[in-house]
């Protein structure tokens, strides 16, 4: 799992993301990522842009991860914060029952530490077995705090940082002073701050503010986590015997970037956890060679303990879509249904819906009443036509 977190000022995308996202560094294996952005520009016109089209961020993000696989699994925008979920399109048979929750807090966007309690008060979710926040086995945490370094001056914390002397500031942090004073916040893990306080500074460079107000630097960007099921004690190392175990891989900022005043801030876990679902709940393929000349024939298979509804649907999707709703066709389970029994059921999709073109397809079942995709085929091709090829008995037969 990869966690982003940054303040963009009100910036557009920069060119190139890869140092953010890690996609050159090869002993990462990534399935999901995980993006809060604050500050996005949430002006009038560019809020009533947003809400007919994706915004630019989205967009950006969804245009760099599809080829790799990634689909956008969900998305909150509150005014200038935006939260994403990328995930591998594998894994979306194993990501159920989904479901977001928004809580406004602070004034022009300024958030304070008693807004934490106010969220973990009045957020909740419909779900009766995880019906609050703290009740869920992992949270994470993460954003512009807004946290700063009490007490030493100006002077004091500058050549702390150019000496790379962070420890020396960490007392001083006012995330840790909360923590030794709030056994709940003491639940909140987080990797050591070994990298430069992320904030303020002068854009479109790595200086430090250098405005009349000569504001100090401080780690205002951070990523903490909570698990509720194991021992806090010891995060770098898995414990296999828990339900699950998370592990710290890097917790870093990235300097290279300078459109904002702050400096975006990634954290990297490993997460082992013993699936609550070990098989896909619906096995489906295009049955027989898929062509352009007669419909596409679907089947599919149902586990024992499903239940489907009315309103589920298959979609047909390109290889390298970018969110569910990326679909080039669909059809309700109900609708152009073909045979079905207790098990195995069949529907097709008229060829007039399926576009011409070499790309590689999937399709995927999604489930209304688990709000999730709960099968994937394989990839496949559609041919444009088939043609008769005879064999050595002089019998013609069928090849695609």
């Amino acid at each position: 799992i990869h966690v982003v977190t940054w303040n963009v000022a009100s910036a557009a995308p920069p060119p190139d993301l890869s140092d953010l996202l890690q996609l050159n560094n090869l002993n990462l294996n990534l399935d999901i990522y995980v993006i809060g952005l604050q500050e996005l520009n949430c002006g009038i016109m560019s809020l009533l842009s947003d809400t007919a089209f994706e915004d630019p961020w989205s967009s950006y993000f969804m245009d760099v991860l599809s080829p790799l696989s990634f689909v956008k699994v969900s998305s909150v925008r509150m005014q200038g914060l935006l939260l994403l979920i990328f995930a591998k399109y594998q894994h979306l048979p194993f990501i159920q029952v989904l479901s977001t929750k928004s809580t406004p807090t602070g004034l022009f966007g300024y958030w304070r530490l008693e807004h934490f309690d106010r969220i973990l008060e009045m957020q909740n979710f419909e779900a009766q077995d995880i019906p609050n926040i703290l009740d869920h086995d992992l949270i994470l945490w993460f954003g512009d705090m807004n946290f700063r370094i009490e007490d030493f001056g100006l002077h004091f914390v500058r050549e702390s940082i150019r000496n790379r002397r962070y420890s020396d500031l960490w007392e001083k942090d006012q995330l840790s002073i909360a923590k030794r004073h709030d056994p709940l916040l003491r639940e909140f893990q987080e990797g050591s701050l070994l990298f430069p306080p992320t904030y303020k500074f002068d854009k479109n460079s790595n200086n430090y503010d250098t405005s009349e107000k000569k504001r100090k630097p401080a780690w205002t960007d951070r990523v903490l986590w909570r698990l509720k099921r194991q021992s806090q004690t010891n995060f770098h190392a898995p414990a296999l015997s828990a339900p699950f175990a998370l592990f710290l891989r890097s917790y870093v900022s990235h300097m290279v970037y300078t459109i904002s005043d702050h400096k975006p801030v990634t954290c990297t876990f490993d997460l082992e956890l013993k699936p609550l679902v070990s098989a896909p709940l619906i096995t489906l393929l295009p049955e027989g060679p898929c062509t352009m000349e007669s419909d596409m024939l679907i089947s599919y298979s149902l586990t024992a303990d499903f239940l489907s509804s009315p309103w589920d649907w298959i979609g047909l999707y390109k290889v390298g879509l970018r969110h569910i709703n990326d679909y080039v066709s669909y059809v309700w389970v109900r609708d152009n249904q073909i045979s079905f029994s207790d098990r195995l059921n069949q529907v097709y999709i008229n060829i007039s819906d399926i576009p011409e073109t070499e790309d590689p397809f999937l399709l995927f079942y999604y489930s209304n009443n688990l709000h999730s995709v709960v099968g994937i085929s394989k990839p496949f091709k559609i041919q444009p036509f088939s043609f008769l090829e005879e064999d050595p008995l002089d019998e013609a037969q069928p090849q695609i």
